[in-house]
């Protein structure tokens, strides 16, 4: 059947286990007509929303899809109707239609907000991304307050934060629920190191914790399998080339965007982590960016194990090289600073 092998090829890459493990979890997703969720993408209409949107209805776990932006969604929504798969797709547009978009929504997904152009940071965005945010995870606190919340909108090391004081003041909190997708750092370190030691990318697992900005982002290359050795020199640039991989493809597309397909398929592969730890698959592990006690800093990516319920353990660090010991010093006081950037901004503004 053509959507098994389909799905197969984009969206089945666990986080942990072999290749044929992969392999066959993504037959078990493909062909299972039990399975069922609802998502609602809040941006559907964007550089991410869109090819993101098109890998969730592709997705046969996926059973209601709904797609929100300020523009252009009912197309979006009209457009993906027409694929041969089962996902109910509608598209909600503005202010108005705004909650109607969240109802009965299991898993929120959102990648809403302005790209970076060339010589921006992740945090030159913050001004307007964060009332973005803000808005969003109100109306979801308010319509479907136990819903899994999947934040991709940067800069995440603020905007996860953003989300969690918003469902603070609406009474709602519950730190399982809400993440931040910093699998595409996942998904970079794995191409990376699978192309610069001639392995297929697809067995490759390398887990990157701390943050998804700049010098936060700390890929655990001696923690990786299997297992791959470099020397002090390539270490450091692969570390770094990790570390500026979105710069790399915002200068590549010389102003017409950031990355936007490798971060939907990023989205896409949490998301379906989500549906299947929260329907009953064991042993899904994500790294991603929560409210966490690992380190100092309140907020931080380790390996999660996900369940029914969200975060079903905080995996930790591991043991940590020397090198790795140094990127983690580093990362802290940058990680706390745009913590507690995120937390003001509620603090005045809501």
């Amino acid at each position: 059947m053509l959507n098994s092998g389909l799905i197969s090829r984009v969206l089945a890459h666990p986080a942990m286990g072999s290749g044929a493990t992969r392999a066959a979890a993504a037959r078990s997703l493909s062909t299972s007509s039990s399975q069922s969720a609802r998502v609602a993408v809040m941006g559907a209409s964007g550089g991410i929303g869109q090819p993101l949107s098109l890998l969730l209805k592709l997705n046969p776990a996926v059973t209601h899809l709904n797609l929100y932006d300020i523009v252009h969604t009912p197309g979006v929504a009209a457009d993906l109707s027409h694929c041969e798969t089962r996902a109910v797709t509608q598209g909600f547009v503005g202010d108005d239609q705004l909650k109607a978009s969240l109802e009965g929504a299991e898993i929120v997904v959102i990648p809403a907000g302005v790209p970076r152009k060339p010589g921006m940071t992740r945090d030159d965005l913050f001004n307007t991304n964060a009332s973005i945010v803000a808005n969003l995870a109100k109306a979801a606190a308010e319509v479907c307050p136990k819903a899994f919340v999947a934040i991709i909108s940067n800069p995440v090391n603020s905007t996860v934060p953003i989300a969690s004081e918003i469902y603070k003041k609406a009474g709602v909190y519950d730190p399982l629920r809400i993440f931040g997708v910093s699998t595409l750092d996942v998904v970079r370190a794995n191409a990376f190191l699978g192309e610069a030691k001639g392995v297929d990318p697809a067995d490759v697992n390398c887990p990157v914790v701390g943050g998804h900005a700049g010098i936060t982002i700390i890929p655990l290359i001696s923690q990786c399998s299997p297992k791959i050795e470099l020397p002090e020199d390539k270490l450091k640039a692969m570390t770094e080339r990790i570390q500026d991989a979105g710069t790399e493809v915002v200068k590549a597309k010389a102003g017409s965007g950031s990355a936007t397909l490798s971060m939907a398929y990023a989205a896409a592969r949490f998301t379906d982590s989500l549906i299947k730890a929260t329907q009953g698959q064991s042993g899904v592990v994500e790294c991603s960016y929560v409210a966490s006690d690992v380190t100092e800093a309140p907020y931080f990516a380790t390996p999660i194990l996900l369940g029914p319920n969200g975060v079903a353990k905080n995996l930790g660090l591991g043991t940590l090289s020397p090198f790795e010991e140094g990127l983690l010093k580093a990362a802290i006081p940058e990680l706390k600073k745009s913590i507690a950037k995120g937390v003001e901004f509620v603090n005045k503004n809501y």
